[in-house]
């Protein structure tokens, strides 16, 4: 186990379903990786030891741009939290819309609490939000991970399998007055069911056998939830609009069960092909393992999202719905172009950023900060390649021609990584398999949802100068 409070310990043990949720996930990421680079090298654990370099032999990178006269030097920080309703999935509705498991790694979401492969423009501002202030943004990278080599469940351990499904309630939007009394009580009914289930497996002997938690647990919650769901679609759709594709929200899983790898793969003979992905939206689970993918998440400590302006100017509001895209997820593949030195530690932020790991000395804390791009071609919330309508100012912090200076976001993570975990090189972001961890393929994305009172708080703060919080 790690040193830090509210780490979650993550096992090895992939997770059973019932029709299913992980198996499911399982099928369809060994098709992908099939296409995409070596099944071995998917599945290695950990990132190369030569990613990882001590930041005191690094030697000073970052220079920014002198303000001008006229400068806009105000900043404008949103507090959303540090993701602690375990918002996680390994989707981006931005680079793949509608593509479940799009990323094959998992993503860490602060902000809209809707955000998944179907998230619309529409979706989104229907949403709830984390942000205090009501900024209903999406913000997601990719999750940091621990995974020590041989550390597991010591034998012995009492049985603490649990059941786990899909949050039908944050699917839910817009249900109409007439029909909130009646939805509430069979969302009541969902929970009672799951308590049964669980119930049923604590009192279990053989918990470990995937055919009984399959026939005895999982499948007559999958039954029961069905009918339950669809209660809820046909009331809600006798006085507004039925709601879509909570069918697929039916399935459970186990998390922490004691099944190996091929007992899974027999039971996946089972699985559903409307099966939902395992770690969708809300997930109340902690065991979001993919393959290649393994070990403790790392809750950041602080995550810090601020908006800055341009030493060179005033800026402009950005427009609702603007996509922004940070880094580039696949540098093997795609070269260095986009990609952008993420990596640094606490007390090194203005002096060295790498596109390695760094260990850092005593008292210092690893750190990842994300610059977004600050120049915005003035017509276009997107574009075909997801960058082209937004780009970054030149050394001088100057923005090309046809381009104008918005609110520029930065995305400051920090963790409280353990120094021997840091030497070890037993830490690792989140990657398609074929990045093997590489640290350089680090990135973040943010689809802006702020209403224009937030966003003209914003600029009106950066412009003038001043440190606004909300």
């Amino acid at each position: 186990m790690t040193r830090n409070q509210g780490r979650h310990r993550f096992s090895r043990r992939t997770k059973l379903t019932a029709g299913v949720t992980g198996l499911a996930l399982t099928i369809g990421l060994a098709v992908a990786i099939s296409t995409t680079g070596d099944q071995g090298t998917a599945q290695a654990d950990g990132a190369d030891i030569s990613l990882f370099v001590d930041i005191t032999t690094q030697q000073r990178n970052v220079n920014a741009p002198r303000p001008r006269r006229g400068a806009s030097t105000g900043t404008f920080t949103v507090d959303c939290g540090r993701n602690e309703n375990g918002h996680f999935n390994p989707d981006n509705f931005i680079a793949q819309p509608g593509v479940r498991n799009g990323a094959q790694h998992l993503h860490d979401y602060v902000g809209n609490v809707s955000t998944d492969a179907d998230s619309t423009d529409e979706s989104l501002l229907a949403a709830d939000t984390t942000c205090k202030n009501g900024d209903k943004s999406t913000y997601f990278w990719p999750v940091v991970r621990i995974d020590r080599e041989g550390e597991d469940e010591e034998p012995g351990e009492p049985n603490n399998a649990e059941v786990e499904c899909p949050d039908v309630k944050r699917k839910l939007r817009d249900v109409p007055q007439r029909a909130r009394g009646e939805v509430d009580r069979q969302l009541r009914a969902l929970k009672d069911q799951v308590a049964e289930a669980n119930a049923k497996l604590k009192g279990a002997a053989n918990v470990d056998d995937p055919n009984f938690v399959n026939n005895s647990v999982l499948r007559p919650l999958r039954d029961k939830r069905t009918a339950t769901i669809e209660r809820i679609a046909d009331v809600v759709d006798r006085f507004g609009q039925r709601p879509r594709g909570l069918r697929r929200l039916a399935p459970c899983t186990v998390k922490d069960g004691d099944a190996n790898d091929a007992q899974v793969a027999e039971a996946a003979k089972e699985a559903e092909p409307d099966a939902p992905e395992n770690g969708d939206g809300k997930s109340g689970s902690d065991e979001n393992e993919l393959p290649g993918n393994e070990g403790e998440i790392q809750r950041p400590e602080v995550v810090d999202i601020t908006f800055r302006g341009s030493p060179v100017g005033k800026v402009k509001a950005m427009p609702q719905f603007l996509r922004v895209l940070y880094g580039d997820a696949k540098v093997t593949t795609n070269g260095t172009r986009n990609a952008r030195n993420s990596w640094t530690c606490t007390g090194f932020e203005d002096r060295v950023l790498m596109n390695k790991y760094p260990i850092c000395p005593e008292g210092s804390k690893v750190k990842r900060v994300h610059d977004f791009a600050g120049c915005w071609d003035g017509q276009n919330t997107d574009s075909a390649n997801h960058r082209d309508h937004m780009v970054y100012a030149n050394e001088r912090g100057e923005c090309p021609n046809g381009f104008t200076a918005v609110p520029q976001l930065r995305i400051s993570l920090t963790y409280d990584i353990p120094r021997d975990v840091q030497v070890a090189g037993q830490y690792a972001v989140d990657a398609f398999p074929e990045e093997e961890h590489n640290p350089f393929s680090d990135h973040d994305d943010f689809a802006n949802v702020m209403s224009r009172e937030i966003m003209d708080r914003l600029v009106q703060c950066v412009n003038t100068g001043r440190r606004c919080r909300e």
